[in-house]
């Protein structure tokens, strides 16, 4: 047995993981050193904390909910229009402007095998990749403004080398290579119920990514805040790889976010009714926040304003701006985890792969959002659906490939 396999046990043992204890004593010595080394690399306190607060949770804190200024797009006055765009612009041209893509996710739930970026979409103007996608659309924003806006890619530990090769096999699409950097989203270990580590069917410790929240994390240790720096950028726009009508670059956003002195904004869309299963914008406990629709009172989801408009009816669609400071200040922040009950098949130790038909594990993920709540107010501009917001979620049904095609090809054939 060797150093770190005797290490690995007392680490185990020292943290109450007899059962892996048993299933190392019994795997060849390759999978042996390998499994021992993965263990020697976990962070056990943060392991402890995270599965203490699923067996003990305090109390929650009865949250006051206001309701949360916001600027509808299509209601600016034509001065205002005028002015927003001007400081946008003024960012954008200036080469003070980047774009972030989450892609870190997998296209499992579309029935897809690959990263959720290489997913083709069947619109009339050919098919197109997710990424295709994003690439056209920048690039026409480089055209229009004489730049070539920098555009980092979130990917993760799952689809890191094959969105890579992808971009490379498509040659990125048309866009400059050199204005592209890829960086990984971190993972955790699932936990069993009791607190136990979970193994895959190759002896490897079961992770997952760690959730959109720590994308501010992941952006300061792969040194890419440091990158933007360099570059003299000052704004940067996060957004998702699976939104077909996502618009990256709107100098509105960026210049109301300037004009109200803020250092985060965001866009959002009208619920299209009150049982919505999407997010809200709102004040919590008097700061900026996002609220789960499963959160909301009944009565609280259902509350008009003077205009017959829903009181809480700014739907969060993960179009999000932060100045550079703002990301600098977030990435050295402590987001909360959410805790995820999920189905996930795993190696017993007897060295049978189970495969389960209920729940049995924790994943724990941070969520994009909560950075708003260390902001005293942010700026939102409310869009249209129809203009901003064609999700592909599922297979089929509401948010599916079918009602983003249909969005996509009505937005481009304006």
């Amino acid at each position: 047995m060797t150093d770190t396999v005797i290490k690995a046990k007392k680490l185990l043992k020292e943290n109450n993981q007899e059962d892996i204890i048993k299933i190392l004593d019994k795997i060849d010595t390759e999978k042996q050193e390998k499994l021992a080394r993965e263990i020697l690399k976990l962070n056990f306190k943060q392991l402890h904390d995270l599965y203490k607060e699923t067996k003990e949770r305090p109390e929650i804190l009865e949250k006051k909910i206001e309701h949360i200024k916001y600027s509808n797009k299509y209601k600016l006055s034509e001065e205002q229009t005028e002015e927003y765009t001007k400081l946008g612009e003024n960012v954008i041209k200036n080469k003070k402007y980047a774009v972030v893509t989450m892609a870190g996710g997998q296209g499992t739930r579309l029935g897809h095998k690959g990263p959720k970026g290489t997913f083709k979409l069947e619109v009339e103007n050919g098919p197109k990749f997710l990424f295709q996608i994003l690439a056209e659309n920048l690039e026409m924003a480089n055209k229009k403004y004489d730049i070539v806006i920098p555009w980092y890619i979130m990917t993760s530990t799952e689809n890191n080398e094959e969105t890579v090769k992808f971009f490379e096999e498509h040659e990125y699409f048309g866009y400059p290579k050199d204005s592209v950097k890829f960086f990984m989203q971190g993972n955790l270990p699932l936990l069993f119920h009791n607190g136990g580590l979970v193994l895959d069917q190759d002896y490897n410790i079961k992770e997952a990514a760690d959730g959109n929240g720590c994308i501010y994390k992941a952006m300061g240790e792969a040194k890419i805040l440091d990158d933007m720096k360099q570059k003299g950028i000052e704004w940067v726009f996060i957004g998702p790889v699976d939104n077909a009508l996502l618009n990256m670059v709107d100098p509105i956003l960026v210049g109301l976010t300037i004009a109200e002195n803020h250092q985060a904004g965001s866009k959002s869309i009208s619920k299209n009714s009150p049982k919505e299963r999407v997010g809200v914008f709102c004040k919590a406990n008097g700061v900026p926040s996002v609220i789960e629709y499963s959160e909301l009172p009944e009565d609280m989801a259902e509350q008009m304003d003077d205009n017959g408009e829903l009181l809480y009816g700014e739907a969060h669609i993960m179009c999000n701006l932060f100045s550079l400071p703002a990301l600098e200040k977030i990435s050295k922040i402590k987001l909360p985890y959410h805790v995820a009950n999920k189905k996930t098949p795993y190696m017993n130790e007897n060295g049978e792969y189970v495969e389960v038909t209920e729940p049995n594990a924790y994943k724990f993920e941070a969520f994009i959002f909560d950075a708003f709540n260390f902001f005293d107010d942010i700026s939102i501009l409310r869009g249209k659906r129809e203009e901003d917001f064609a999700p592909i979620k599922n297979k089929e049904g509401n948010d599916s490939p079918e009602t983003a095609k249909k969005l996509y090809n009505e937005y481009w054939k304006r």
